[in-house]
């Protein structure tokens, strides 16, 4: 392991006002995405969709430290030929690879999964880092409802997570160690800050038994937030305050830096909220972004799979990106957005 590469590379990930674009959908997921705007979920489509991210030069270079993608996007060439992964190198973008398997039930944890993927994971990670895999992804996702989570789902989640880091590493690639606590349900604020205390102590603990460094990792974790169904909202300042506090608690100062997921919020939610954390200042890690929808979702709409409408698509993007960017510096204002609108 050579740490002093991967902490270079975790912290260029996380350099200041820049953050991670997740491009990382499945192929089940970009489906989704796709029948929302109606257009077909062809590997030519979603190689366009994809470049036309990857070619927005104003949000690449200034404000996209690094880009998460998926199997078959990491193999894909442009439409001119050049390799996807060079696009976002050439930008001055670093490229990552997510390498789980997706969910599966959990033996007798009725309501909860765990990630599968450890299975061939070295081998694959020596040809992903030959495909030009310079950190990535893996996800564990903990639900919150009646009598769960469990210490077993957990415990077994944080054990895979070590476990994927400490692989990672070996080969000289930069862990995204991503334990979600999801918003899916009716719980309130406070419940999902005991159950992330809870999961992210577990996930420190096994990542130390696995010998982990955590100089040569990134963290993505969820908010604390209230659950989607959860009737009492809580104000950007109350998210920003606890999660905050939640991290302080639970994450040693030797992580480089922290990439949030949005989990749900609206883009300019996720955005808010980030803002007001690092409005708070003083902390021994940087905090940034690793967001999917909230930077995606406007492009992939002004897009709608027409050539003609590239343009318009880019400025989405760049728009989205810039105002992260500033968030991750806790300097945005709620006025630049409507200024763009």
């Amino acid at each position: 392991m050579n740490l002093v590469e991967l902490n270079r590379v975790a912290e260029a990930m996380v350099a200041p006002g820049r953050g991670i674009l997740a491009a990382d959908e499945s192929s089940n997921t970009i489906k989704k995405r796709f029948d929302a705007i109606g257009v077909e979920s062809t590997a030519d489509n979603r190689r366009d969709y994809r470049e036309l991210l990857f070619r927005s030069s104003e949000a690449m270079s200034k404000y996209i430290s690094g880009v998460i993608l998926y199997d078959e996007t990491i193999r894909q060439n442009g439409k001119d030929g050049t390799p996807l992964v060079k696009l976002i190198s050439d930008a001055g973008s670093i490229p990552g690879i997510k390498v789980d398997k997706g969910t599966k039930p959990l033996p007798f944890c009725p309501g909860e999964v765990i990630t599968e993927g450890l299975d061939g994971l070295r081998e694959r990670l020596v040809e992903y880092r030959g495909l030009g895999a310079r950190f990535a992804k893996w996800r564990a996702v903990i639900d919150i409802g009646p009598g769960i989570p469990s210490y077993t789902a957990i415990k077994a989640n944080a054990h895979a997570l070590a476990r994927y880091a400490a692989l990672c590493q070996e080969e000289d690639i930069v862990p995204i160690v991503e334990p979600e606590v999801l918003m899916d349900g009716d719980h309130d604020i406070d419940r999902c800050y005991t159950v992330s205390e809870w999961v992210l102590k577990a996930t420190f603990e096994e990542l130390y038994y696995n010998r982990v460094a955590l100089e040569g990792m990134v963290l993505k974790p969820n908010m604390a937030v209230a659950g989607k169904k959860c009737p009492q909202r809580a104000s950007v300042e109350e998210v920003a305050d606890k999660t905050v506090r939640l991290l302080r608690a639970c994450v040693p100062a030797a992580v480089p830096g922290i990439a949030f997921l949005s989990g749900g919020q609206s883009d300019e939610e996720a955005t808010a909220h980030l803002d007001a954390m690092n409005k708070i200042g003083g902390l021994p890690w940087k905090l940034t972004f690793s967001y999917g929808r909230a930077l995606q979702a406007a492009p992939q709409k002004a897009w709608s799979g027409k050539t003609e409408n590239v343009a318009a698509a880019q400025r989405a993007f760049a728009h989205r990106a810039r105002m992260n960017g500033l968030a991750a510096l806790g300097q945005w204002k709620a006025d630049l957005e409507k200024k763009a609108a």
